[in-house]
């Protein structure tokens, strides 16, 4: 395909509706504004959607970003990767999905996660005063946030202590921080800890109001990864315990905390439940849906609120100097969320990428 192309008839989601008929030019990867000498590809109507963005995945190679851009996902937020080089080998490749990471992890000594990341020992701190030190190290390995882990009280994971200290410390070198919480008790570390978003929601008994409320009141973010969270819940043959993530993010919403559209999307075998890469962030929306946002406020939380929340500029909306990172779609989404799932074409920064199949109807979720 040609560097310059116009894509004509498009209507366009706009952060808050769907335009009337319109031409989007494309223009060496980034969105212009004349269509003269442009390819003309007349989408005869077909909606338009700013490039998905997964705001909790892990990857495990270029696989794993070809996965995601099939499916009109094309930024991958990376909450955990290691070794360094291999998210440091997949950052601006070209032609698929882009990617961010936090790179290793932090984790206490004795907790779940540490017995899965046990071929990583840098990603154990104990130690309070050494998480400056920590916080440099991932920096210096190219991570643009960083994560922490925050285990259930009890389970050997980060002490409040530690944690405080590692938002700190990245704080003072311009990181956000991402924390894992799928506990109520472990959300509660998370947001006494300050960190800025908190990724994953409690299976079981719903988060505290009280946190519910300072994450509000803090400005903070949640990431709620419903996919996963109702894998987890029938992994551990408690099916019925992911009604509390439901309640959480519906207490969530109707408090006002911004919520990303993020899946845990993963092929390690260690991992409690493995979940697709691209197609289960279609899943997530439309689970967000029956949580209570509207199909306007779910195309956000993949879109332009990841982008504003992690600092990508140059993303998540369609307009002249943006990334040309796009989604063309058989439906109306606003009408009915699965139509995200009815794919004909996906731009990755101007380069066309192969599609996956239409995703088939899902199966319907009430909270238990």
């Amino acid at each position: 395909m040609a560097t310059t192309f116009a894509l004509v008839g498009a209507r366009v989601f706009d952060g808050r509706q769907l335009t009337g008929p319109a031409t989007v030019v494309v223009e060496n990867g980034l969105i212009g504004h004349d269509a003269a000498g442009a390819e003309r590809i007349d989408v005869h109507g077909a909606v338009l959607l700013p490039g998905l963005i997964d705001a909790h995945v892990h990857v495990h190679g270029r696989e794993s970003l070809d996965a995601l851009a099939r499916h009109g996902v094309t930024t991958g937020l990376d909450m955990a990767a290691w070794p360094p080089e291999l998210p440091a080998s997949l950052r601006g490749t070209a032609g698929t999905a882009d990617l961010q990471s936090a790179g290793i992890p932090a984790i206490g000594p004795d907790g779940p996660h540490a017995r899965m990341i046990v071929t990583t020992p840098e990603a154990v701190v104990t130690d309070a005063a050494k998480a400056g030190r920590w916080v440099a190290d991932r920096i210096a390995e190219g991570s643009e946030y960083i994560k922490i882990v925050m285990e259930a009280p009890g389970e050997g994971g980060l002490t409040a202590e530690v944690a405080a200290a590692l938002v700190e410390a990245a704080h003072a070198r311009g990181r956000l921080v991402v924390a894992h919480a799928a506990s109520a008790g472990a959300y509660t570390m998370a947001v006494d800890c300050g960190a800025d978003r908190v990724t994953h929601c409690p299976i079981g008994a719903p988060a505290d109001p009280a946190d519910v409320a300072r994450l509000r009141d803090g400005g903070r973010v949640a990431i709620p990864t419903l996919t996963m969270m109702r894998g987890v819940a029938r992994f551990a043959g408690r099916p019925e315990g992911f009604a509390g993530s439901m309640a959480t993010v519906a207490a969530l919403h109707a408090a006002g905390v911004p919520i990303l559209a993020g899946t845990d999307a993963n092929d390690a075998p260690a991992a409690p439940f493995q979940v697709r890469h691209g197609q289960s962030l279609h899943e997530e929306l439309r689970l967000l849906v029956q949580a209570g946002l509207s199909p306007v406020e779910a195309l956000r939380s993949a879109t332009c609120l990841p982008a504003r929340h992690f600092s990508l500029a140059d993303r998540g909306v369609i307009a002249p100097g943006k990334r040309a990172d796009l989604l063309l779609i058989d439906g109306d989404p606003l009408a009915d969320i699965a139509a995200t799932g009815g794919i004909l074409r996906v731009w990755c920064a101007g380069i066309e990428h192969e599609t996956a199949p239409p995703l088939s109807e899902p199966e319907t979720v009430t909270g238990g």
